[in-house]
This record gives C-alpha cells, sequence and structure tokens, in this order.
C-alpha cells in the first residue's frame, strides 16, 4: 500500500455523484482500514473492500474501530461518518464538498440573510412536503402549527393504517429504550435521515447551520432536510417495523429505511430538491452540473465583478504579474 503522500488527490471527475451514492453502509465490530481508494472492513470472518467513493453515510456501530488512512479517504472523497450506539444514532463528522463550487452554498446564504426569502424557501419546505395545501400567505408561526397539525395527522394514520397503539411521542435524549416499540423505530429512522440529510448537504458544498425552518444549531439545515421526507418515508417506515415485532426495533429501522431509500432513489431527490431550494429557477454549480467540476478560484473587485486569482493586481491592467503561494 502507497502512503498518502504518494496518492495524488481525487478529483470531481472521479468522484461519484451524491445522488447515485450507496444511501449508508452500516458496520459494526471490525476495524475499518483503507486499501487504496477503499475502505477495508476486517473481522474474525475475513477482510470485505468497500469503494469509498459509493458512500454516502458510513454508520459505524459497536465495536469498530477506524484508522487514521481510512479517515482519510473518507474525507477526500466526501463521505459522511456516522459513530452510532445500540441506544441510538448520533452524528459526528463529516467529508469535504464533493463540489469544488461555492455557488451553491453562495445561493443558501443569499436566501438566508434577507427576511423575505428565507421565509420565501420555509414556504417551499412545507409545499414539498404537503402539496396538497398552499402556504402561500402564511406567517411563520402558521406554518409552524400547520406542520404539527400534519405531523399529528400522519402519527395516527399510521396507527390506524398498521393497528400499531400510539400513545404520543415520547423521546428522552440520551436514552432510546424510554419509549415503546415505535418511538423507538422513529427516532431511530429520524437519527438515520439526519446521518443521511448530513451528508448530501456537506456534498453538495452547502452550510449545513444557515436553517429556513430550524435555526441556532450547527445543523438546522441538515433537520430542515431530512423534515422533507418525515411523514412520506420516515413514520410509516416506521411504523411498518414496530407492527412486525417489537424486538430490535433499532437495527430493523435501519435496514428497511436503507432499503427504502435505495428503492425511492431518494439521495438523487434530495440533491433536486435542494437546489430547487436554493436556486429556483436556474442552473445551479452542482455535483450533477458541468460545472462542478471546475476547481477554479476567483477574487472578487467591484462591482460585482470577479477576475481570476493568481495574479497580482498592482499595476497596469496589460502587466498583471502571476504569482504563486
Amino acid at each position: 500500500m502507497t502512503t498518502i503522500s504518494q496518492r495524488a488527490a481525487l478529483t470531481p471527475r472521479q468522484l461519484t455523484r451524491a445522488a447515485d451514492r450507496i444511501s449508508f453502509i452500516y458496520l459494526e465490530r471490525c476495524t475499518v482500514h483503507r486499501d487504496a481508494n477503499a475502505i477495508t472492513a476486517q473481522d474474525a470472518e475475513g477482510t470485505t473492500h468497500i469503494p469509498s467513493a459509493t458512500i454516502g453515510t458510513l454508520l459505524l456501530g459497536p465495536g469498530t474501530r477506524i484508522t487514521h488512512q481510512a479517515m482519510s479517504v473518507l474525507g477526500e472523497t466526501g463521505a459522511a461518518v456516522c459513530w452510532v450506539g445500540e441506544r441510538g444514532v448520533r452524528y459526528y463528522a463529516s467529508g469535504r464538498a464533493l463540489s469544488r463550487s461555492s455557488a451553491l452554498m453562495e445561493a443558501q446564504a443569499r436566501q438566508w440573510a434577507n427576511a423575505r426569502s428565507r421565509l420565501a424557501v420555509a414556504r417551499a419546505m412545507y409545499r414539498l412536503r404537503f402539496p396538497d395545501e398552499d402556504p402561500a400567505g402564511l406567517t411563520r408561526h402558521e406554518l409552524l402549527g400547520h406542520e404539527g397539525r400534519r405531523v399529528k395527522d400522519c402519527y395516527r394514520a399510521q396507527a390506524a393504517r398498521t393497528g400499531v397503539p400510539w400513545r404520543g411521542r415520547q423521546y428522552t435524549p440520551g436514552d432510546f429504550t424510554t419509549g415503546d416499540a415505535v418511538n423507538q423505530a422513529i427516532t431511530a429512522a429520524a437519527q438515520c435521515m439526519y446521518g443521511i440529510a448530513h451528508a448530501v448537504v456537506t456534498s453538495l458544498g452547502c452550510s449545513p447551520a444557515l436553517g429556513f425552518v430550524h435555526s441556532g444549531h450547527e445543523l438546522s439545515f441538515v433537520l430542515d432536510i431530512a423534515d422533507l421526507y418525515k411523514t412520506e418515508i420516515g413514520i410509516p417506515l416506521a411504523f411498518d417495523v414496530a407492527a412486525e415485532d417489537e424486538e430490535d426495533t433499532g437495527p430493523r429501522t435501519r435496514r428497511a429505511l436503507r432499503d427504502r431509500i435505495n428503492e425511492t432513489s431518494l439521495l438523487e431527490r434530495c440533491v433536486e430538491d435542494i437546489k430547487h431550494l436554493l436556486l429556483p429557477g436556474e442552473v445551479g454549480a452542482t455535483d450533477s452540473d458541468p460545472g462542478a467540476d471546475r476547481d477554479v478560484v476567483t477574487l472578487q473587485s467591484d462591482g460585482g465583478r470577479e477576475v481570476p486569482s493568481g495574479f497580482n493586481y498592482d499595476g497596469p491592467s496589460d502587466d498583471y504579474e502571476r504569482v504563486s503561494w
């Protein structure tokens, strides 16, 4: 195996688009290492090679150890990494963006910085979740009220559909076992969706912190995106899992959610939804666009003009000096 310093960094064209990746891979009781541009999972039964550029989110369960070189290649390929406990799922780290362009990050910052456009994006998110309702004209408080009512209706409808008793949402942060089977399944599904949403958000180069519904947390935008699919995918699946059996709801929910995400091509949809929300009616430089692999840095000049970097601009325009740092 060659050393890190001898191995060239991957270019955007060599990376798998976020929309085409495996939603997440769960590993436990093994050692995760690196072999070229793949990661390896070694346990008592042998060694498994996994192409790192195909991973959206890597979930590391109990008994896992991961090397510095494995984290390095995961960072290079933009994969997110979650450390997962038996009592729940928590998100701790992410890789670098797949896109070298800052177009979506800048669009997100513009939309977020203006109070009117921030509310407009929040309404667009509500419209994505509940297309049968028109949120135009609703205030933020009214949006929250409508969302709360729709989520309660979803809980009741899924309980009636599956026959699972529903006594309300019960979750104590840090204690996965306090809720009944269906509440544990809802928690597991939600936390997995947070990890997946975080992987897509960071892979597109967006800021996880600049949310349009949630605020004040480093993962506000991640929570916004994950919630887009709560009533359509997360909650119904959790009730299905709880209806099958009350044992091992966490692992079974993760496996069922992984299959459902792949069946519905959710990663591709998530990428397109983020583009639609941040760049409505525009072609953004994301990982699915031709310009997304341009590793270009420009300098900001007057009048909103950008000029090429790598030049010293002290002097006449026909005598700019090329500089190298």
